[in-house]
């Protein structure tokens, strides 16, 4: 499988994931390791598909 196919997966779970966590910070909750687990997929897939990119 090719890297920028995983980061470009990674990054389409992260976004939603760091969404979620984002609602569960405003509204009364704790989503602060869903907001973490989700900003960290979104990054290393973001990173992952320019890497590819650029190789």
């Amino acid at each position: 499988m090719p890297e920028r196919r995983i980061g470009k997966a990674l990054a389409a779970v992260g976004a939603p994931l760091a969404l979620a966590g984002l609602a569960m910070q405003v509204l009364p909750g704790r989503g602060s390791s869903v907001l973490v687990l989700g900003l960290a997929l979104l990054i290393t897939g973001v990173v992952m598909s320019a890497a590819a990119a650029r190789s």
